[in-house]
């Protein structure tokens, strides 16, 4: 699948899409993304199994991460080079809303 393609997918990207690529910058098998999404939100966002596995399923065919082998006959994931394309996309993305937010707060504070 295109650059473009996926871009047009995934962005803007959920919370949910968003954490488990970010998660995926090391290789994590599906508890281990559930643990660390749970600890960089303190606990705001907790992945539920079905959603994880769905998104990953679906990620993993768009060819935005990869299996990365087996850690004790658990699959391990990791983020393609097109996901990283899309992560800093969307990173990018983020950016511009919190800068151009913070430009109109100070404005009104």
């Amino acid at each position: 699948m295109d650059i473009e393609k996926l871009r047009r997918e995934y962005t803007p990207m959920s919370e949910t899409a968003f954490y488990i690529l970010l998660s995926l910058v090391e290789e994590r098998h599906g508890y281990g993304i559930m643990q660390y999404v749970d600890g960089l939100t303190g606990g705001r966002i907790r992945l539920g199994a079905g959603t994880l596995y769905g998104s990953l399923s679906r990620m993993e065919k768009d060819g935005v991460i990869e299996a990365a082998g087996e850690e004790e006959r658990r699959k391990l994931y990791r983020i393609s080079g097109i996901g990283r394309e899309i992560l800093k996309i969307e990173i990018m993305r983020l950016g511009e809303l919190y800068q151009n937010g913070m430009k109109l707060w100070e404005g009104i504070s």
